[in-house]
């Protein structure tokens, strides 16, 4: 059993940057693929980026989010910049075995959430 524990999320002014992270518990953390979705009440989970071997982004964060991990650590970060007003959602951490995915119904682990909320 693998258990994510999300932590950096708030409210910030559109423009600006937060960095969102996920700790994990679990030896065999640096064998997942890592990933970040996101969510608002009604809708579905979106992707937002993955990252195993390498990284993947959804196109409506390329170039303003970027992911990455520390195994050493077992922790996966989301550094996110430029926000926008409608990136504000609850940002979840997940986790599955060996291949990134963009499909929410493909990762085993989830945390808990943390909310993001982006003022204009």
């Amino acid at each position: 059993q693998v258990q994510l524990v999300e932590s950096g999320g708030g409210l910030v002014q559109a423009g600006a940057s937060l960095n969102l992270s996920c700790v994990a518990n679990g030896r065999a953390f640096p064998s997942y693929a890592m990933a970040w979705f996101r969510q608002s009440t009604g809708k579905e989970r979106q992707f937002v980026a993955a990252i195993g071997g390498t990284t993947l982004y959804a196109e409506s964060v390329k170039g303003r989010f970027t992911i990455s991990r520390d195994d050493a650590k077992m922790t996966v970060y989301l550094q996110m910049s430029a926000l926008k007003v409608e990136d504000t959602d609850v940002y979840y951490c997940a986790a599955r075995d060996l291949w990134m995915s963009q499909s929410a119904a493909a990762y085993r682990y989830w945390g808990q959430g943390t909310p993001v909320t982006v003022s204009s």
